[in-house]
């Protein structure tokens, strides 16, 4: 998920040993604070003004929205040349990114708590659209990448959608030579450039055809990655306006379910099931371990020998000095960056939505506070859960939670997080230049078997 630092990430990716020397450490100047800020909330009001459109396909649609003129102005800006953003600057936005995609998680979690009690006659189908998540990229997925001659790398590519925690298991156990990793890494960096816009599509197609129950289509968006998740819900809200607060609860406890129990699953269950189905694919496909065709007398030219991505081609960027004072600065920019987009989305200002974007801005930083305390949960875990908690029927504190953020709409709070990854696209344009084509047909295969998967589980108990 998009809650760890991806600087952090990246620095790992790009080397063997850590880097984390403490000479890649600065401090920002006021003017790159000032530039990053002021591009990504002007971003976010244009993709604002710009406004919604849905795009009818036969029985389905494609729904461009905010959340997609965001990431598309930010990559715009982000891949230029003319005046190209430095790699301090891109480091400004990525601590403004951790920050802003926590907060919008804090936005959806409260509401999931006042949602709780009306969601227990669906609960086994929010356990069972998991297993979707874990099972439906190995069973769907990894076919297709070794049909394609991906080798090894396909085992990396499709055993989970690769997020960030899934990047560090991968690195830590096979290390990062390893084709496995490389199919991790691969799939992890095309989700964090395109993933929300591409979930975002798919659900509005799957939601535009009416074959599903839009609470199926909102159980399946947990995939574990704030982004995609809030691409998706994005796109369901539009299409079905008069679901869009049950939409938005069943995503966000979807997407705590995944990240509680999702890792452990894939990497105790899906990882080992990837692992024995790969060797009956591979047979099946007469591949062996480089993707090479086994079968032909003359073993077939070898496989292009790029088409994994050389993890030395991640830009490596600086990583900004956080002291108390850069905290404090930081999460104050977020919050009022985040109750200005809430205006100019809704036209809502009020002493109400101040004090709602403050009790968010607790939220998130007490759930960074207990991620550092307790470093095997990520934040975005923490502020679910609190989040849910505060405002949940049974709590003394919901009522004044509830009435402070009624106003308060989680996709205008957190757009900023969307064209913060947008701007951060240049640190990774030489990376992706490496790509081959067949990776990125898995990855697109990987995000979308998962999200079907569960949706398709989860439609079967809805409709018992």
């Amino acid at each position: 998920m998009e809650n760890q630092s991806t600087s952090k990430v990246e620095a790992a990716a790009a080397v063997e040993e850590p880097a984390s020397t403490g000479s890649n450490l600065f401090t920002p100047r006021a003017r790159q604070w000032t530039a990053m800020i002021f591009l990504s909330t002007a971003i976010c009001v244009v993709a604002i003004m710009m406004g919604t459109h849905k795009i009818e396909l036969g029985n389905a649609a494609i729904v461009l929205m905010p959340i997609l003129w965001a990431v598309l102005l930010g990559a715009v800006i982000g891949v230029q040349r003319i005046k190209p953003l430095s790699g301090q600057s891109r480091a400004v936005s990525s601590v403004l990114l951790d920050i802003s995609i926590v907060l919008f998680l804090a936005a959806l979690g409260v509401n999931v708590g006042p949602a709780l009690s009306e969601l227990t006659d669906i609960g086994p189908a929010i356990l069972l659209q998991e297993v979707g998540h874990i099972f439906g990229t190995v069973l769907l997925a990894l076919p297709v990448a070794v049909g394609l001659g991906l080798g090894r790398v396909a085992i990396g590519a499709t055993w989970a959608i690769d997020r960030e925690s899934y990047l560090a298991y991968a690195l830590q156990k096979f290390g990062v030579k390893s084709p496995i990793y490389r199919g991790v890494f691969s799939v992890w960096l095309l989700g964090s450039v395109f993933g929300a816009v591409f979930v975002s599509l798919l659900a509005g197609l799957l939601g535009g055809t009416g074959f599903f129950d839009p609470r199926s289509l909102a159980l399946g968006l947990g995939l574990g990655s704030g982004s995609m998740m809030m691409g998706g819900v994005a796109a369901l809200s539009i299409l079905y306006p008069e679901s869009a607060t049950e939409i938005l609860a069943l995503a966000a406890l979807s997407n705590l379910v995944t990240n509680l129990v999702g890792f452990y699953a894939g990497v105790f269950l899906s990882l080992p099931l990837a692992q024995r189905l790969y060797k009956f694919w591979a047979k099946v496909f007469g591949r062996d371990d480089e993707g090479r065709s086994v079968r032909s007398k003359k073993g077939v030219a070898a496989r292009e020998r790029d088409r994994d991505v050389d993890v030395s081609a991640v830009v490596a960027d600086p990583e900004v000095r956080m002291t108390p004072r850069t905290w404090v600065f930081a999460f104050a920019v977020t919050l009022a960056v985040g109750l200005l987009l809430n205006f100019v989305g809704t036209r809502s200002v009020t002493w109400a939505d101040a004090g709602g974007i403050l009790i968010l801005g607790a939220l998130t930083a007490v759930a960074f506070v207990l991620a550092r305390k307790f470093r095997s949960v990520p934040p975005s875990v923490w502020v679910l859960a609190l989040a849910t908690l505060v405002s949940a029927p049974f709590m003394p504190t919901a009522p004044i939670v509830i009435a402070a953020t009624q106003h308060l709409d989680a996709l205008f709070v957190g757009l900023a997080s969307i064209a913060l990854l947008g701007l951060n696209l240049g640190r990774d344009v030489k990376a992706l230049k490496t790509l081959n084509w067949k990776i990125v047909i898995v990855a697109m295969v990987t995000f979308s078997s998962t999200f079907i998967a569960a949706v398709l589980l989860a439609e079967s108990v809805i409709n018992l």
